[in-house]
């Protein structure tokens, strides 16, 4: 319990954010805290669950934009205490309220006991708190059961409620038979989070009344010997659903084609009726079909002919809704749809196989060839062409946008493959719930954006006045997760998409560039009886995770789903092969991968190696896939199974983000309240903004040296092994350097890194360093800072990966999440004379209007406006990084034995040089035309000079690349011979060969 006592009052803006030894159901995503929901004479207080056998907690008492009361993290030994006080802006932990008041508790009168009371309501059956964990085992947490009964109640026709203390309604009772010893080793490791739960059995002889249970409203009830009802629970049933229906996983569901007969299949084994319901056209009368149930699998099915073939079609489907707590019949789309009407009303009965859909030469597609080592290009369908002149206006924020490569944005993606660029991500372009989908529906800001100042809060204003209705949103809000978006194609009615997400990827592969797909399993848009949930109007309660009371958790920003269940399991693997094999798609970038369970991630990796050019017409194999490996919510430390997060993922050959490198190069981390925490390639110590929050001289150049060592071990691939010098002087291994209180380096081969200094998410690279850079800083300098810190994700071992426009110095007016913020603040603008979209005005206020006192004096600023010899400048020495890249196949080596014996960083140790790296690569025996690599990164204002005694007398040279340079300041860079001295100008990074 903590009290919380704020003067300035506003409670309910502030929560307590908590992490340690507490309950996975109390666990949040930043910075949602638990609420200051009680109230009593101090203040307010909130309360934490803790975890059996807690020890510590630690917490911040937190806004709703992550402003922290206090800005240290606290902490408490939960063994000594579990009640605490707090004072607004004080950060001391007080143990009662006197020593937080300095005066005595308020008197109590004579004769009178003050009592804190918290009833529990044990017969709240709106509530989910028991788990029907198999066929025969259902978990509840109970006091000790002796001289108590249990039962399983049923009610197909559900209306059971609590009355008086008892139930009410027509029902059935299982009676069920308390354990011993609980639950068994292998239910525990199966359910991990309910290792403490109590094991409730079913009679052998009830079993076979399984299934006709599962299909209406559960409760469990606890009894005493008389027969009072002491506590009674509405029950979660996946785990069962699972055991019962098994084999529903080797079915297949969707539309089918058995030549040109069309069948359809719906798991729904809680439904007690599936009826289809087809039509001519997304307004037409249906025509209703009953479905057959299959009692094995829970699949409905119906077979059609081919007059079926192109109409559209709902489903049906009379279920008991714990969301409602009441049986009802839900109209709803298909979760397995392979083509939508406008606006995902309706499903459309398509064969994906059939040639009409097919754009010419798709039957015969090329993919480039492979590489050792990808680059990505990430980037949003609508960003990448609504502002192109050069695109038909009909075709601007389309896949059609894609297909003509003449245009300003297909020749740049053109540019970047031609000089290492593998790889084209694409945001979210699966059908997604919140942008309509005709243009004739879609409303645009009414004001004159570019007439308003450059640090106007206006522009913000009117975009946030149609933000909901405009045709802009990054789309990780799932609707139909195997269907193209319909907002992205010219025509969204029907299988039209399909052909046009097709020519999309056709015309990307020309580019020379393979394409990835952003995938958002971890999360519908909504779940219960919303008009936007889809699955679990189908199978309720099932298809998302629940916590323990059977709310759904929604760590992930929505409803999350569950994939550690099976069905869900098979409709990301059955989804995710439909993509790669229906629409040639190249890739698969994982939101959220930590909420997935390894196993699910590397079920998808099995079925891909299956598929063969020869039969399924593309090399699974070659399918790339990486994802976000963070570690929170529900499922954080394993919580509920193993998860597929960065350091589980070691081994697997499938790749994560690598914060670590992000946060050493740029400074500061995502959700720092003060923006202007310098890293090294924004002057750490080197080059001080001037603002308190980067501490003395001393304490900057501690933080500096250390991001040197994070910046090494991402050079390397964050290998976990990689054994060096740290800056100290010890030996260490990359998994010793510290990380934030986490290992540094977690991989197990090179590859498994995704090496980023900037994503759609969090402020793009040029506004950090806008935050970051001294205010002074030229556009020539800011231009550089912005190459060098891109040079550690193109020169580093592993996968790279860059935000497109990036390598133009792409603005998004400080706007540090601009997934619903418009075209406005996130369009790419191609003509370097309408500037990189800096200084448009005041980035939305809902996630940014806290940094708007640092954000109103630089975008008023038009020096921090680049030209376009900046812009140009910085493109064609992206281009450079990436052709040096592309020179030396010791830039991608494949294991973590190779990375130990040719990569070094020869000047690491205690007298190395703040804000100036060293890195040597032997290329000898690789095939390449270079023995010897050394680049040197110099983030400093001055030119640096570092003499590396293992190239005195070798034939060393600038790169070629460079002799050339878009940056004449570049090429000065120069090696003399005789003392093994490189001398690298400010600012810059400069690649040596040798021979």
């Amino acid at each position: 319990m903590v009290h919380y006592q704020r003067p300035v009052g506003g409670y309910d803006d502030w929560g307590l954010y908590a992490w340690g030894d507490i309950d996975p159901a109390y666990v949040t995503e930043w910075p949602t805290g638990q609420p200051f929901a009680g109230e009593d004479s101090y203040g307010r207080f909130a309360r934490v669950r803790l975890k059996p056998g807690a020890t510590s907690v630690n917490f911040l008492v937190v806004d709703r934009a992550g402003a922290k009361d206090v800005a240290q993290d606290r902490g408490i030994d939960v063994t000594r205490t579990g009640e605490i006080w707090l004072r607004q802006g004080d950060p001391a932990i007080y143990p009662s309220r006197q020593a937080a008041t300095g005066e005595p508790d308020p008197p109590v009168e004579e004769d009178t006991a003050v009592i804190h009371y918290r009833r529990a309501d044990n017969t709240d059956i709106g509530k989910q708190k028991a788990h029907w964990i198999d066929r025969s085992t259902v978990a509840w947490q109970t006091p000790p059961t002796d001289g108590r009964t249990y039962a399983l109640v049923a009610a197909p026709a559900g209306g059971v409620s609590v009355v008086d203390g008892e139930l009410t309604g027509a029902y059935t009772s299982l009676p069920l038979r308390a354990q011993r010893n609980g639950l068994t080793e292998a239910q525990r490791d199966r359910f991990p989070h309910l290792w403490s739960y109590r094991s409730l059995a079913l009679d052998r002889r009830d079993l076979a009344k399984v299934p006709a249970a599962l299909r209406g409203q559960l409760l469990v009830t606890e009894r005493d010997a008389e027969g009072a009802l002491l506590a009674a629970t509405g029950v979660q049933i996946p785990g069962v659903l699972d055991d019962v229906y098994s084999r529903a996983t080797d079915a297949t569901l969707g539309p089918t084609f058995d030549g040109r007969t069309p069948s359809l299949a719906l798991w729904a084994p809680t439904a007690q009726g599936v009826a289809l319901h087809l039509f001519d056209s997304p307004t037409a009368s249906p025509t209703t079909v009953p479905m057959r149930r299959d009692d094995r699998t829970g699949v409905w099915s119906a077979r059609g002919d081919h007059t079926w073939t192109g109409k559209f079609y709902r489903y049906e489907v009379r279920v008991w809704q714990p969301a409602a707590q009441q049986l009802v019949t839900a109209s709803v789309t298909d979760p397995y749809s392979v083509a939508l009407a406008a606006d995902s009303t309706h499903s459309q009965l398509v064969d994906l196989h059939d040639p009409a859909l097919a754009p010419p030469g798709w039957r015969t597609l090329r993919k480039p060839a492979p590489v050792a080592k990808a680059q990505i290009s990430e980037l949003s369908v609508r960003d990448f062409s609504i502002a192109d002149e050069t695109v038909p206006v009909e075709r601007r924020g389309t896949f059609l946008a894609f297909t003509d490569p003449a245009t300003a944005g297909m020749t740049h993606l053109r540019a970047l493959g031609d000089a290492g660029v593998t790889h084209l991500h694409l945001l979210p372009a699966f059908d997604f719930a919140t942008v309509p989908e005709r243009r004739a529906d879609r409303r645009e800001p009414a004001c004159d954006l570019a007439a308003l100042p450059p640090d106007s809060a206006e522009q913000q204003k009117c975009v946030a006045a149609v933000a909901d209705t405009d045709g802009y949103n990054w789309g990780y809000d799932p609707l139909h997760y195997t269907v193209p978006e319909g907002g992205y194609a010219v025509d969204p009615v029907g299988a039209a998409r399909t052909t046009e997400f097709r020519r999309m990827v056709a015309g990307v592969n020309d580019a020379g560039l393979r394409v990835v797909m952003d995938v958002v399993y971890n999360h519908t848009a909504a779940a219960g009886t919303d008009p936007k949930s889809v699955l679990d109007q189908v199978v309720p309660g099932y298809y998302h995770r629940l916590l323990e009371d059977g709310t759904v958790a929604d760590s992930t920003c929505c409803a999350n789903t569950a994939p550690e269940h099976a069905m869900m399991g098979k409709l990301v693997v059955d989804s995710l092969v439909t993509w790669a094999r229906q629409y040639r798609v190249d890739g698969f970038r994982f939101d959220l991968m930590g909420h997935h369970p390894k196993a699910n991630i590397l079920a998808v990796r099995a079925a891909l190696d299956r598929l063969t050019v020869a039969r399924d017409g593309v090399d699974g194999r070659s399918i790339l896939l990486y994802g976000e490996g963070w570690n929170f919510g529900e499922v954080a430390g394993d919580a509920r199974f193993v998860q597929a997060t960065q350091a589980n993922m070691a081994g697997t050959g499938i790749g994560t983000f690598n914060d670590r490198l992000r946060d050493a190069v740029r400074g500061g981390g995502p959700f720092d309240t003060n923006p202007r925490v310098q890293g090294f390639a924004s002057g750490l110590y080197t080059d001080p903004n001037g603002d308190a929050v980067n501490g003395s001289p001393a304490e900057q150049k501690a933080r500096l040296l250390h991001a040197h060592d994070l910046i090494k071990v991402g050079l390397t691939g964050n290998l976990r092994g990689y054994r060096f010098t740290d800056t100290a002087g010890r030996q260490v291994t990359g998994a010793q350097v510290d990380y934030n209180g986490s290992p540094a380096g977690y991989t197990a081969a090179p590859g498994e890194a995704v090496s980023y200094v900037d994503a759609h998410d969090n402020e793009i690279l040029y506004d950090a360093l806008a935050y970051k850079l001294p205010q002074a800083t030229s556009a020539a300098d800011r231009s550089r800072m912005q190459v060098l810190a891109l040079a550690t994700v193109v020169l580093g071992q592993g996968t790279g990966f860059v935000t497109a426009g990036t390598e133009r110095l792409r603005s998004k007016s400080l706007d540090r999440n601009s997934y619903n913020s418009g075209d406005w603040f996130n369009q790419i603008r191609w003509g370097c004379e309408r500037g990189n979209g800096f200084g448009v005005g005041l980035p939305p206020a809902p996630d940014n209007e806290d940094k708007w006192p640092y954000a109103k004096p630089l975008l008023a600023d038009p020096a921090l406006v680049p030209d376009c010899a900046a812009i140009t400048t910085t493109d064609a020495r992206y281009a450079e990084l990436l052709r040096i890249r592309a020179s030396s196949p010791v830039f991608g080596l494949a294991t973590a034995e190779q990375v130990q014996r040719r990569v070094a960083f020869p000047l690491s140790g205690a007298r190395e040089t703040p804000g100036v790296l060293t890195m040597t690569l032997d290329a000898r025996g690789l095939g390449g035309p270079w023995a010897s690599v050394t680049v040197v990164f110099n983030g400093t204002p001055s030119a640096a000079t570092q003499t590396v005694t293992g190239l005195r007398d070798a034939d060393v040279a600038l790169h070629p690349v460079l002799v050339e340079s878009a940056d004449p300041v570049l090429r000065t860079a120069s090696f003399d011979r005789a003392s093994g001295t490189l001398s690298v100008p400010a600012r810059s990074v400069a690649v040596f060969v040798g021979r």
